[in-house]
């Protein structure tokens, strides 16, 4: 091939590349209706199950139709889920009840309250040694839970207030500490913090989604920036742009893409982790409020959640920028294709 045709099929199939990473779009909202704020979601890909925190209960929907399965109720205030691999038991931070709440997936039924630290809030599951780790916001420690007993065997100090966390399969457990802007490293084996790596550019990190395969962690933080970091060396390989007031990331193994979710200007960040720099290859229209997601990998489907939000409180001492109010029955899912 003479090098002018190279350098043309070298350009259409880059273009192609964008293209594909181009066409996401919301392609259905379903409704889900209730009342409260809400927080994470967690896509359970073989089971086809969508679980979704919503104030003091866990929804739980079928991810192709949209159909309600049922809830855990009797919370008080609920932040994640964990999933246990053997398809029978989930776990759940409840934050105000300052306990990991322990679920049946056949039948939603709570099996277990187990205290924890104050305030629960980013909640994994570390398959080597068969523990759900709670990360508990104020009193800035970890809870380890036993599966095989339903006991607390650790609590790990922090240097900071823990946002969520991600497991590497191969005994580390990582988490954003947002006050301090650092990731941490932690050994499941042996309890303790292995290691801190500061996040230069990268202020207030929320979500954090993991590359098992590439090695790399994906922060998302306030000022419209991805930190992406190798969870082997804790080296910052770069800051990827994204938009405004994130809470959540994922990342498809499949495409090599990393997504942000942010709530402040209602868009999902889509970032290209194959090319040099990190580009933003789209920026898609979701919804205000849509701050949190979660990522089928069976399918590729992105779920986010919103609501209608109404006026906001009057500003106090104790919360000088208070949220708007959220209007009763309008809390929806928002889904994502290809």
């Amino acid at each position: 091939m003479r090098p002018y045709q190279g350098a043309v099929l070298a350009t259409l199939l880059s273009l192609a590349a964008v293209a594909v990473a181009q066409n996401y779009h919301v392609s259905d909202r379903w409704k889900v209706g209730g009342q409260g704020g809400w927080d994470y979601l967690l896509s359970d890909d073989a089971a086809q199950r969508l679980y979704i925190t919503h104030n003091s209960r866990v929804e739980v929907v079928d991810s192709n139709t949209g159909k309600p399965i049922g809830a855990v109720t009797g919370l008080k205030s609920t932040h994640g889920v964990a999933l246990n691999p053997n398809g029978k038991v989930g776990y759940i931070s409840d934050g105000a009840g300052n306990a990991i709440v322990v679920f049946d997936r056949a039948t939603l039924s709570i099996t277990a309250t187990v205290p924890a630290g104050t305030n629960p809030d980013g909640i994994t599951f570390e398959p080597t040694t068969k523990t759900v780790w709670a990360f508990n916001g104020r009193s800035q420690n970890v809870s380890v839970l036993d599966t095989s007993s339903n006991s607390i065997i650790a609590t790990i100090p922090l240097p900071g207030k823990p946002e969520f966390p991600q497991a590497d399969g191969r005994g580390a457990v990582f988490a954003n500490i947002e006050d301090k802007s650092v990731i941490v490293k932690l050994d499941a084996a042996t309890h303790k913090l292995v290691a801190t790596w500061p996040l230069n550019g990268c202020e207030s990190p929320s979500g954090m989604a993991i590359d098992r395969v590439k090695h790399r962690l994906f922060s998302v933080c306030d000022g419209g920036k991805m930190a992406i970091v190798d969870y082997t060396s804790g080296k910052l390989l770069g800051l990827a742009s994204i938009g405004d007031s994130p809470d959540a990331a994922g990342f498809d193994s499949k495409h090599g893409l990393a997504f942000s979710s942010n709530g402040g200007d209602g868009t999902l960040s889509i970032i290209d982790t194959t090319k040099p720099g990190f580009p933003t290859v789209q920026s898609l229209k979701t919804a205000k409020g849509a701050r949190t997601m979660t990522l089928d990998t069976a399918t590729g489907r992105i779920y986010l959640v919103t609501a209608e939000f109404g006026a906001a409180p009057p500003a106090t001492t104790a919360r000088p920028h208070p949220r708007p109010s959220i209007l009763p029955g309008s809390f929806e899912i928002l889904v994502v294709n290809r």
